[in-house]
């Protein structure tokens, strides 16, 4: 068996304490080759690890011809661009993490770049290919179209430690320096940012039920830091807590709640490898389902899924269902910024 090739765009926490746990677990079926970081000692000794080539950048990525696969953990403004470059140069597989763009305009750019090449394209918003998801949507779909039990209210709840707590726990983790902090953001952009790097994990989940955003209340930031959001749209209204930074219990759940319908996940945390969610679901008629449980986690998953691309199966989510989820993510991103701004002036 011939092993994919993958190139890591960034050797930070996501590549070492995510991705390459994940990777040794596929059997040899892919391997890293080169490790791209612009700390280069960071690249450097990520790269020694795996026997791999380490560059500064994308152009020293692609410069080896070496690059099956790519995955893209660098910074979020960085995505769009890094999706498009590597399609262009005949990349067939990316891996990009969550989110897909930070904005419209760059997602249609994807999309083109995508569509285009013939690229596999999966987002790593690893709670869409976990087990506990996947079997409650086979379980609802005899219900039909899930907007006759509606109007829904959706409740997620992300109360985790800091990420270093579970970071360390998934990998001896070479840590980059610390660099120096810009200008205090403002309440708007620590929520936009909390959306965009936290929320959005599960918005794609909660616009099964509730497929427009149309006005958020209610958007403040928590300290050290989350977020506490209200917000309505059609189908339902939303209610979205975080808070990171303690030692408390983790707590990731996001439940779906109406009259005659209730689903509750509870999923594992970013970077632990643990397994899937579980689900209950109680249905119209008073029976109750649970769902997951299986040892693979959505991490594990999302590669397989990309492996089935790569081999021609057609893709659980097309483009442009991701572009679809983005738009939603920044819909409410942009929403709640403007409410805590708001909010923040009085």
């Amino acid at each position: 068996m011939t092993s994919l090739r993958v190139g890591l765009i960034g050797a930070g926490p996501v590549a070492q304490a995510i991705h390459l746990p994940t990777v040794a677990r596929l059997d040899g079926r892919v391997r890293v080759t080169a490790v791209s970081d612009p700390n280069y000692e960071l690249a450097q000794a990520v790269a020694a690890r795996l026997d791999a080539r380490a560059c500064r950048d994308l152009a020293g990525l692609l410069a080896g011809d070496d690059i099956d696969i790519a995955v893209i953990g660098s910074p979020n403004a960085f995505h769009a661009t890094q999706i498009m470059a590597l399609a262009a140069a005949g990349v067939r597989g990316i891996l990009v993490e969550k989110p897909l763009a930070v904005s419209r305009d760059e997602a249609s750019q994807v999309r083109a770049a995508v569509a285009a090449s013939g690229a596999s394209l999966v987002v790593g918003a690893m709670h869409t290919y976990d087990a506990g998801w996947l079997q409650a949507l086979d379980a609802l779909r005899p219900l039909g179209d899930l907007a006759e039990y509606g109007p829904f209210h959706a409740r997620l709840v992300c109360h985790i430690p800091n990420n270093e707590y579970f970071e360390d726990m998934a990998s001896q983790l070479i840590r980059p320096g610390v660099g120096t902090s810009g200008a205090a953001p403002t309440p708007g952009e620590l929520v936009s940012g909390g959306v965009l790097g936290l929320a959005i994990h599960n918005l794609p989940h909660i616009r099964h039920f509730i497929p427009e955003i149309t006005d958020v209340a209610y958007a403040v930031p928590a300290q050290p830091w989350g977020y506490a959001i209200t917000a309505t749209g059609v189908g339902g209204t939303l209610e979205l807590l975080a808070r990171t930074g303690g030692t408390w219990r983790p707590d990731w759940t996001l439940g779906v709640y109406a009259e005659s319908l209730y689903i509750e996940l509870n999923f594992p945390p970013s970077y632990v490898h643990c397994g899937s969610a579980t689900t209950t679901i109680v249905f119209p008629d008073g029976s109750t389902q649970f769902c997951g449980g299986s040892l693979d986690n959505g991490y594990l998953d999302e590669w397989l899924e990309l492996l089935e691309i790569i081999d021609g199966k057609e893709p659980r989510y097309s483009v442009d269902t991701l572009v679809a989820d983005l738009d939603y993510a920044l819909r409410l991103a942009e929403l709640a910024a403007a409410t805590a701004d708001r909010e923040a002036c009085g």
